[in-house]
């Protein structure tokens, strides 16, 4: 016999007949028919239980979440007075560079510089959000405003 596509057949005791319940005692699935006791899980539709684990199972699995993470939270608050004390000349401003210093908290990922105290000394603000004010006191101290957002006050009418 020549083995083709259409005559392949799985090896001798691979296929296993089906199990066949509720033929008497003498079959080994007799009384019960492997349903054990009585109960809901004995009747026919009453079987729930391994969608309930397997839920269960998923939903101790997947962390969870602690607390509120606000979508519109503000970002850090920084001062130009804080700059003024905390850093050298031509030292450059960042966000790690804030972090480091101990102004911001450690998993901020955004942080704000505002206009509170004079700025003398030449710094390199970049990759912030300054208030208008803040990089004009920033510029005015012979420093540099890279790659940042100037925000501009809000009127009041």
């Amino acid at each position: 016999m020549i083995l083709a596509i259409h005559n392949l057949k799985p090896a001798r005791g691979a296929k296993h007949g089906p199990k066949r319940v509720g033929r008497g005692n003498a079959s080994g699935h007799g009384t019960y028919s492997g349903r054990g006791g009585k109960g809901q899980t004995a009747r026919s539709g009453g079987s729930h239980r391994l969608r309930l684990k397997a839920f269960k199972r998923l939903m101790q699995s997947t962390p969870k979440l602690r607390g509120f993470n606000n979508p519109r939270r503000r970002p850090s608050m920084a001062t130009t007075g804080q700059l003024e004390k905390y850093f050298s000349v031509g030292e450059i401003v960042n966000l790690s560079a804030l972090i480091k210093k101990g102004l911001i908290e450690a998993n901020a990922n955004a942080a704000r510089i505002v206009f509170n105290g004079e700025v003398k000394k030449k710094l390199v603000v970049e990759g912030l959000v300054l208030s208008a004010h803040a990089a004009e006191a920033v510029k005015k101290a012979g420093g540099e405003v890279k790659q940042t957002e100037v925000v501009k006050p809000v009127e009041n009418k």
